[in-house]
């Protein structure tokens, strides 16, 4: 299949730009990049999609993501309101995720990758809850990233807050899955071992899950001081902040991913820059649930490798992209803050490297030998547009309603703003139908 006539832009180390560009791909990689006169003479046999002169780009990626959270989308909590952080996972997220059965699973996965498709996003790393369906549970996220065409990684958050035997089954889930992963090497599927967050897991549950991911070649995806209380009870309990409890319990490492990172001293941020982890933030989900923002800035100073997730929030990362760019410059009033240089590193290149952990190829920029993930953007700048000034475009000039076409693994997912594999219409009718049992067992 071959690309011609965009405006290309590579992203990869040696940031190449064509005005007039095609990219070539077989099977599920990208095999040349160039100028169209030059692959169109290459390759005179290839079909063609003529991109008519819209901006090429990577597919997008997302650092961490809840396809699990997706029937919340207009539910009237029960109760009054929450207050605080801790209220807001008990009156919603707690009770939701005990709601969810195995069609919901399915269902609330689907509308997640629909939107996905729908923004250009191809890779994305999911973090599963569902204490009544936990056996299986990741192997139904895992068909229905199969049948949508993306690229997933999985896990399934380990906790306490159930009971013994719901932590032993989510151990046993991740442990499942991550073998499953290991024997199949399905390029469009991965696994992490999952954890809720620190104070929802007492040494004991921590230990087991280090043991059981003993020989498995993997790391945690836990979320770590996204509000206050995950430091309040750490140091209660344990005399320690959360990093160094992590630390020492042998959770942190560089295939583990720490989420939000909000509430961390000095000390904790050099704990995670010597242990090589991974940290993701996802700027709406922080400021809708008013715990903060991290010290995103100081961690990419000490060469802290942050990437960009969404928490659940809409699969469009360019509205991500934008949330950061803007809440850090009001938070600390400071014009200068989160340069968009900086948020489109986040974006590309950390989220990219945050996947080859998990991923064979490489994502997240055009390049041969990567995963053949595109997306075009119907986008006419009404200003010069270069390599330099890219970051900008983006921030200022384009969203998810310019995105035409996604390509993943080299498969065309929507095309002309119609998805060509799957019955959108279907997807949403049903999931409608499954919300309303959903919210009656809240």
């Amino acid at each position: 299949m071959l690309i011609t006539n965009g405006h290309v832009f590579t992203l990869d180390k040696a940031n190449r730009e064509f005005t007039d560009g095609a990219v070539h791909w077989e099977g599920d990689t990208i095999v040349d990049v160039g100028s169209t006169a030059e692959l169109a003479a290459r390759y005179p046999q290839a079909q063609r999609l003529d991109a008519a002169g819209k901006i090429v780009l990577p597919g997008m990626l997302c650092g961490h993501t809840h396809f699990y959270g997706a029937f919340a989308r207009g539910m009237a909590i029960p109760g009054s309101p929450a207050t605080n952080f801790l209220e807001i996972l008990q009156k919603l997220w707690w009770k939701l995720d005990l709601a969810l059965l195995w069609e919901d699973i399915r269902y609330s996965a689907l509308i997640c990758l629909v939107d996905a498709v729908r923004h250009g996003c191809t890779t994305l790393i999911d973090h599963h809850a569902s204490p009544n369906a936990i056996d299986g549970s990741l192997d139904i996220i895992a068909e229905a990233v199969k049948e949508t065409g993306l690229r997933a990684s999985l896990c399934y958050e380990v906790t306490d807050r159930n009971g013994l035997d719901g932590a032993r089954a989510g151990i046993a889930e991740n442990v499942r899955f991550l073998k499953r992963c290991r024997k199949e090497r399905d390029p469009q599927l991965a696994a992490s071992f999952g954890l809720h967050a620190a104070f929802t897991c007492s040494d004991e549950t921590l230990e087991a899950c280090v043991a059981a991911a003993a020989g498995l070649d993997t790391g945690f995806h836990i979320h770590v001081a996204e509000g206050t209380t995950d430091q309040e009870e750490s140091l209660r309990q344990h005399n320690q902040r959360v990093v160094e409890r992590l630390q020492r319990l042998g959770i942190l490492g560089p295939k583990t991913i720490a989420v939000h990172c909000v509430h961390l001293d000095d000390y904790e941020k050099d704990i995670l820059r010597e242990t090589g982890t991974l940290v993701t933030h996802q700027p709406r989900s922080n400021m809708n649930n008013a715990v903060g923002l991290p010290d995103v800035a100081g961690m990419l100073a000490r060469g802290i490798p942050v990437a960009l997730g969404n928490d659940g929030f809409s699969n469009c990362m360019l509205d991500e992209m934008k949330a950061a760019y803007l809440a850090h410059k009001h938070n600390t009033r400071n014009p200068q803050a989160m340069p968009g240089d900086v948020v489109f590193r986040m974006a590309y290149p950390n989220n990219a490297n945050l996947a080859r952990r998990f991923f064979a190829k490489p994502v997240g920029e055009l390049t041969p030998g990567a995963f053949a993930d595109i997306m075009l953007l119907d986008y006419a700048p009404p200003t010069p547009l270069n390599t330099g000034n890219l970051p900008w475009h983006l921030l200022f000039g384009v969203d998810g309603a310019h995105v035409t076409h996604t390509i993943a693994s080299g498969k065309v997912l929507m095309a002309d703003k119609k998805l060509t594999t799957l019955d959108e219409e279907a997807i949403m009718a049903r999931a409608r139908e499954l919300a309303v049992k959903v919210w009656k067992r809240i």
